[in-house]
């Protein structure tokens, strides 16, 4: 199978070494190596995105802009196969892409310190910053309705007119405060129909492990592109909020451990917004909090509705797996609110650093 795919690219597999690579759970991921080249072959996974093309049409129209404009901007693009195609469709059915892979970097499933949390933020906030002037309506929808908090809520009602008594009693409690959260609701609804909101080319998975670290934890640039599309920043931002302010992740069963770290949330602000503050409008900086109660209030919706619903879009690994991650991630929503004053302070005193740096210039 590898040989028919990267012959394509003037490759011969018998010359290279093939290990699956990554933590990924959409995309089977490989590194090929050589004696003198790497490159990392990704399969898509034609199940979630059912147009594999447009992924690619995206890539290639930001890469060309890119290039163009910034070609400094490390964008780690897919290569063009000996065809000038960018994306082969194999015997097997199957849509696949090769890209190079950047020697000395690395990439890290936990934070560890600030300064990663600051750097992945300066990247995301550079990418978009990058494309402000980009024509979005050239680009496709990759995953449509991706962070459509109207739809996710609708999808919630659904399932609790369709589950069954069993399930809707072990779930009463995350239900009550699904249902008590629901003002994020409403938000969302006027921050989306405000015309001064606009819609920008955003990464919309920011998890730490889509960025690539050289061996002194700097961000070197942004990797699982698939996802590029149109969207509002509070994706980027609120995503990072999610996964990058508790030590804990969402497959944590202690909910004791899941905890705020402030100081991580400086460095998120303090990274994004050395990227966007003179981008974003005073209208769309109001939002910058809310964005982490967008992203853990969805995503807490959207595991227990699949749990309501037996488990058919994120699976289980046991019994009750979605409800915790429901549990999980509402108790992460209740001491994000929780901190909501000491965001303020953060926001106020960073505010006054970057004027202060920006009057001695």
């Amino acid at each position: 199978m590898f040989n028919d795919i990267l012959i394509n690219f003037g490759l011969n597999v018998s010359e290279h070494d093939i290990q699956p690579f990554g933590s990924g759970l959409i995309n089977h991921t490989y590194k090929i190596s050589s004696i003198n080249q790497a490159y990392i072959l990704q399969q898509i996974n034609d199940s979630v995105f059912k147009h594999p093309n447009h992924i690619d049409n995206n890539l290639v129209l930001i890469k060309q802009y890119l290039d163009e404009t910034n070609p400094q901007y490390l964008f780690v693009a897919p290569l063009k196969s000996q065809t000038g195609k960018s994306i082969i469709q194999a015997a097997d059915g199957k849509y696949y892409r090769l890209f190079p892979f950047i020697e000395g970097s690395h990439t890290v499933n936990f934070l560890q310190d600030t300064k990663e949390a600051y750097s992945a933020a300066v990247q995301f906030g550079r990418f978009t910053r990058l494309l402000n002037h980009f024509d979005i309506s050239k680009l496709e929808y990759t995953l449509t309705d991706f962070h459509n908090l109207k739809l996710r809520s609708e999808q919630f009602e659904q399932a609790l007119q369709t589950a069954s008594d069993e399930k809707l009693k072990q779930a009463s409690n995350e239900i009550k405060k699904a249902r008590g959260y629901v003002e994020i609701l409403h938000t969302y609804n006027q921050f989306t129909a405000n015309e001064e909101i606009k819609l920008r080319v955003i990464h919309h998975d920011t998890k730490i492990n889509n960025v690539l670290f050289d061996q002194d934890q700097n961000a070197l640039c942004l990797v699982d592109l698939d996802t590029v599309m149109p969207g509002y920043y509070l994706s980027d931002v609120g995503d990072m909020m999610r996964t990058y302010l508790s030590p804990a992740n969402e497959e944590e069963k202690d909910l004791d451990k899941i905890v705020i770290r402030t100081d991580f949330f400086k460095a998120i602000y303090k990274g994004y917004m050395s990227e966007m503050g003179s981008i974003l409008t005073e209208t769309e900086k109001q939002y910058f909090i809310f964005s982490g109660k967008l992203m853990i209030y969805m995503q807490g919706l959207r595991f227990l509705t699949d749990f309501l619903n037996n488990d058919v879009y994120y699976g289980a690994q046991y019994e009750g797996h979605n409800l915790i991650r429901a549990k999980n991630q509402f108790k992460l929503l209740e001491g994000y609110i929780y901190a909501e004053p000491a965001f303020k302070e953060i926001i106020a005193g960073v505010d006054k650093e970057l004027l202060a740096v920006t009057n001695d210039i």
